[in-house]
C-alpha cells in the first residue's frame, strides 16, 4: 500500500519532501487523505505542469473557475432554430447571471439569450445575421473570472484573442499598396471602391434580407389564402351609446382599476357572447373532423415594431371588461418592448384587429390559422345615418367578420356579426344578458 501510495504521489509530481509522509503507512494513511481528498484523478494532459508544481493537488479537483461553453438556449416550442439579431456582449466583456448577451430572432418572438453565471466571455463562437440551431455552441464564459463593471478590461486573462487583433494590422498594408498604384497606371483607379459607392449611392432601389417573422407572416397569411375558403361579412356599428358610456365612466373606471377604459373591451365581450351563440365560428377544421371548443381564447393583432404579433386573452369569456383592459395593456406593452414570449401566442380560438387606430375605414382581415374567424374593427368617423326617419350624424363604425365558408355558413357568421352590434349599440345588453 505504502508503495503504490509512492507510485501515486510521483504521478501527480508531489515534492520530494513531501514523499517522506508516506513512510508510516499507518499515519500516512491520515495525512495523505488532507493532501489527496477523494476525487476523480484527473489526466495528466489536462493539469498545467505550473499548477502542478507551485500549488497542492487538492487545488486541481477543485478548481474555483471553469470555463462553460453555452449553447443555444431553447426559444420555444416547434422552434429549432433562430437568427442572431444583435450581439449585446462581445468576447472580454463581464456578464452577471441572467445577463442578456443577445438576441435571437424566430418566425415567431425575439428571445433574449442571457447568461447562465456570472463570469468573463472568452469566446463568442457567433456572429450578428448568422442562422444558429438550438443546441449550437453559443459562446463560451470564463465562470466566476472577472469583476461587474470592469467590461472589456476583464479580458486581461483571455489575452489571447488581443493579440490576434492587434496582429490584423498587416493586412492594412496590402491595402496601402493599391493605393500606390494609380500613381503608376491610371487604369487601376476604376477598379477602386468609391466608384462602386457612387454607382451605389445613385441608385433608386434597395434590397435588405426579409426578417424570419416577416417570412413567417407572409407564409402563414399565404397559407390561409390557399387553405380557407374566405368570405367577409359587414355591417356598421353606432358607437353613440359606447362612446357615452366610455366618457361617462372613465376616470372612475382608471382610478378603480389603474387602467384606461377602452372600446376594445367591449367588442371581446361582445365576440365572446357572440362566439358562446354560434359555437361554429369558434370551432375548426381538423382533417374529416369538426374540433369545437369550450373555451373562448381571443388572439389580438397588435402591430409591433418588428411585424404583427397575435398574443392571446386566454379565457377571454371569462373576464370582466376591466381584466381584458389590464391583460390587453399587459400584451401590448410586451409587444411594444419585444419581450413577447411563445406562451404569450401560442393558440388562440378567434382573433381581433383594429386597423382603426391607424385611420382604417374598411378592409377584409385574413383568417389566422388554425383559426376559423376574425373580426375586424376600424376606424370611427362621424356619418350622417336615418334614425326614427330622421337624418342625425352620429359616430359609426363599419366592422367586418371573414370566415371559413367551409365551416361556417352565411347564418351563423351574419348572426354572429349582428350579435356583437347590438351588443355595442347598447351595451345595457351585457348587464341584463339578453
Amino acid at each position: 500500500l505504502g508503495i503504490n501510495l509512492m507510485v501515486t504521489a510521483s504521478r501527480f509530481c508531489v515534492r520530494p519532501m513531501q514523499l517522506s509522509r508516506f513512510q508510516p503507512i499507518a499515519r500516512g494513511l491520515v495525512r495523505t487523505s488532507a493532501i489527496f481528498p477523494t476525487r476523480s484523478a484527473l489526466p495528466m494532459a489536462s493539469v498545467p505542469s505550473s499548477l502542478l508544481t507551485n500549488r497542492m493537488a487538492h487545488r486541481w479537483f477543485s478548481s474555483e473557475r471553469s470555463t462553460l461553453v453555452v449553447p443555444i438556449p431553447e426559444m420555444g416550442d416547434s422552434i429549432s432554430e433562430g437568427t442572431i439579431l444583435q450581439l449585446v456582449r462581445k468576447a472580454g466583456d463581464y456578464v452577471d447571471a441572467e445577463e442578456v448577451v443577445a438576441e435571437i430572432e424566430t418566425d415567431k418572438v425575439t428571445v433574449e439569450a442571457r447568461s447562465p453565471a456570472a463570469g468573463t466571455i472568452t469566446a463568442v463562437h457567433v456572429e450578428e445575421g448568422a442562422n444558429v440551431l438550438v443546441g449550437a455552441q453559443f459562446f463560451s464564459l470564463a465562470v466566476g473570472l472577472g469583476e461587474p463593471g470592469q467590461g472589456t478590461s476583464a479580458a486581461g486573462p483571455t489575452a489571447a484573442p488581443a493579440p490576434a487583433e492587434a496582429a490584423s494590422p498587416p493586412p492594412p498594408k496590402p491595402a496601402a499598396a493599391p493605393a500606390a498604384n494609380p500613381a503608376t497606371s491610371p487604369a487601376a483607379s476604376p477598379a477602386s471602391p468609391a466608384p462602386v459607392m457612387e454607382a451605389a449611392a445613385g441608385t433608386r432601389e434597395r434590397r435588405v434580407p426579409m426578417t424570419r417573422l416577416r417570412k413567417r407572416i407572409a407564409t402563414r397569411l399565404k397559407d390561409a389564402q390557399n387553405t380557407t375558403a374566405m368570405l367577409t361579412t359587414f355591417n356598421e356599428i353606432d358607437m353613440s351609446a359606447l362612446t357615452e358610456m366610455r366618457n361617462g365612466y372613465k376616470d372612475a373606471f382608471l382610478k378603480k382599476h389603474d387602467v384606461k377604459l377602452g372600446f376594445m373591451s367591449a367588442f371581446v365581450a361582445a365576440s365572446c357572447k357572440a362566439l358562446d351563440e354560434q359555437p361554429a365560428v369558434n370551432a375548426v377544421i381538423d382533417g374529416d373532423e369538426i374540433l369545437y371548443r369550450d373555451h373562448i381564447d381571443v388572439t389580438i393583432a397588435v402591430s409591433s415594431p418588428k411585424g404583427l404579433v397575435v398574443p392571446v386573452l386566454r379565457d377571454a369569456n371569462t373576464m370582466t371588461f376591466a381584466e381584458i383592459e389590464q391583460e390587453i395593456a399587459r400584451l401590448g406593452q410586451k409587444a411594444k418592448d419585444g419581450s413577447l414570449s411563445v406562451e404569450d401566442m401560442a393558440g388562440g380560438t378567434f382573433s381581433i384587429t383594429n386597423g382603426g387606430v391607424f385611420g382604417s375605414l374598411v378592409s377584409t382581415p385574413i383568417i389566422n390559422p388554425p383559426q376559423s374567424a376574425i373580426l375586424g374593427m376600424h376606424g370611427i368617423f362621424q356619418r350622417p345615418i336615418a334614425v326614427k326617419g330622421q337624418v342625425v350624424i352620429r359616430p359609426m363604425m363599419y366592422v367586418a367578420l371573414t370566415y371559413d365558408h367551409r365551416l361556417i355558413d352565411g347564418r351563423e357568421a351574419v348572426t354572429c356579426l349582428k350579435r356583437i352590434k347590438e351588443l355595442i349599440e347598447d351595451p345595457t345588453r351585457f348587464l341584463l344578458d339578453v
